[in-house]
C-alpha cells in the first residue's frame, strides 16, 4: 500500500527504459515506489504477450504501480478488470501526460487533457471497476495551454486517491520550463496528495522542489536515466556517490538485464552503458568496444575493469 505519512521518492515510467531490470535495481537503491512502462489498455485487454510480459515484476517492488493509457472507456475497463486478476498491484494509474504524436494525437496521454469531460468519465471508469488500494493519475498541467487547477480537479473529483504532475503542457513536451508555481496551485487546491514531476535530476533539484511546492513527494523520471543512483543520493541528501556503490549499482543492473530478456540482454544494455560512462576518461573508446561485444561474460568484464 502506498503511504504518505513521509515524502515518498517515485520512479517515473519511461517507455524503453523503467523496464524491470531497471526498476528492481532504483528499487534496491533508493525508490519508493515503482511505476510499470506505459502499457496499452487496447493491448492489455486483448492479453498481448509483449504486453503481459511488461507487467511482470520484482519481489522487491512493493508497493507497485501499474500504468495505462487509453481514450476509451470501454477498453479501459476491459484492462482494469484483467489487472484486477493478478496479485501485487497496489495501483493503477491512468497517463494523462505523455507528449508523444502517436499517443496524444489519438487522444490518449496528454490528449486526454484536450477533452476533460472523457477524463473524467475514464478515471470514474478506473476507479469503479478497480480493486487495487489505491488509483492515480499522471498528468500534464494542459495541453496547448495552462490548465492545471482545473485538470486536477478533475482527477480528484471523479476518484484519484493522488496525483502526480509533470509542470509542462502537451506543447511544452520537455524543453519548456517546468512551472513548479503550478504543481504548488494543485498542492494548495486539491486535498488528495500531490507528487511533483520534471526536470529533478539530483538531490538539491528534489529538496528545493519539495520545499517550493509543499509537495508530498518527488517522480523522477530522465533524470534516473544513467544515474539510478539519484534516488540514494535524495534519501541521503548526498551530492555525490561511492565510487564502489555506483559500480556496484552498474553490475546489478546488467546482471539483471541478462536475467530478464537472455544473453541478449547484453546487447540492450550498451544504450545504459552509454550513459553510465558519459564524463570518464576513455569513455568513447570503451562504448566503441562495449558496441562490437556481445558475449556475456566479456561485457561484464568489460564492465567491471572499467569502473
Amino acid at each position: 500500500m502506498i503511504r504518505f505519512d513521509k515524502p515518498l521518492y517515485f520512479l517515473a515510467p519511461l517507455a524503453g527504459y523503467t523496464d524491470l531490470p531497471f526498476r528492481s535495481v532504483v528499487k534496491k537503491f533508493g525508490v519508493d515506489v515503482t511505476v510499470s512502462e506505459m502499457i496499452s489498455s487496447n493491448a492489455l485487454s486483448f492479453q498481448n504477450k509483449k504486453t503481459l510480459k511488461m507487467l511482470e515484476k520484482s519481489p522487491l517492488e512493493d508497493p507497485y504501480s501499474v500504468q495505462i493509457a487509453g481514450n476509451d472507456p470501454y477498453y479501459i475497463q476491459k484492462a482494469v478488470e484483467y489487472l484486477n486478476t493478478l496479485e501485487g498491484i497496489d495501483d493503477i494509474n491512468l497517463n494523462c501526460g505523455c507528449p508523444a504524436p502517436k499517443v496524444a494525437n489519438n487522444g490518449s496521454g496528454s490528449g486526454l487533457l484536450q477533452d476533460l469531460n472523457k477524463m473524467g468519465k475514464i478515471i470514474k471508469t478506473i476507479k469503479n471497476t478497480a480493486t487495487t488500494n489505491t488509483i492515480s493519475v499522471k498528468m500534464r498541467i494542459g495541453f496547448d495551454s495552462k490548465i492545471p487547477v482545473e485538470a486536477a480537479k478533475v482527477c480528484e473529483d471523479n476518484g484519484a486517491d493522488f496525483l502526480a504532475v509533470h509542470g509542462r503542457t502537451k506543447v511544452g513536451a520537455y524543453k519548456a520550463p517546468v512551472d513548479y508555481d503550478a504543481i504548488r496551485d494543485i498542492k494548495k487546491a486539491l486535498s488528495i496528495p500531490v507528487i511533483a514531476n520534471g526536470d529533478i535530476t539530483d538531490a538539491a533539484k528534489a529538496k528545493r522542489v519539495h520545499e517550493h511546492t509543499g509537495c508530498d513527494g518527488i517522480m523522477v523520471g530522465r533524470g534516473a536515466i544513467g544515474k539510478p543512483w539519484i534516488f540514494h543520493q535524495m534519501k541521503h541528501g548526498e551530492s555525490e556517490i561511492d565510487p564502489g556503490l555506483k559500480k556496484q549499482i552498474i553490475l546489478e543492473h546488467f546482471d539483471q538485464m541478462v536475467h530478464f530478456y537472455g544473453t541478449y540482454g547484453a546487447v540492450m544494455f550498451r544504450k545504459h552503458l552509454h550513459t553510465y560512462s558519459k564524463g570518464y576518461d576513455k569513455a568513447s573508446s570503451f562504448r566503441e568496444t562495449i558496441n562490437v561485444t556481445s558475449d556475456t561474460a566479456e561485457v561484464r568484464k568489460l564492465i567491471s575493469e572499467f569502473f
